[in-house]
């Protein structure tokens, strides 16, 4: 798996969810608890991961639809 991207706002990341769920594309969220390590401050970003096989694709659909959050 590998991270397509890293975010501490969580608009985006559910909008980068919805967009992959659309196209079929199978992922996972890492780190969405880790808001208790930082004190619910947001601080630590939370990864949409995919499946190597799926980054490329998911990538391009990503930073057609959200540009100013893929880096």
């Amino acid at each position: 798996m590998r991270a397509v991207l890293e975010t501490n706002n969580p608009v985006s990341l559910s909008y980068a969810v919805d967009i992959l769920s659309q196209e079929g594309i199978d992922h996972v969220v890492f780190d969405e608890n880790a808001s208790v390590i930082d004190g619910s401050m947001g601080f630590l970003p939370r990864r949409l991961m995919v499946a190597d096989d799926d980054f490329t694709r998911a990538e391009r659909l990503l930073r057609t639809a959200m540009p100013d959050a893929m880096p």
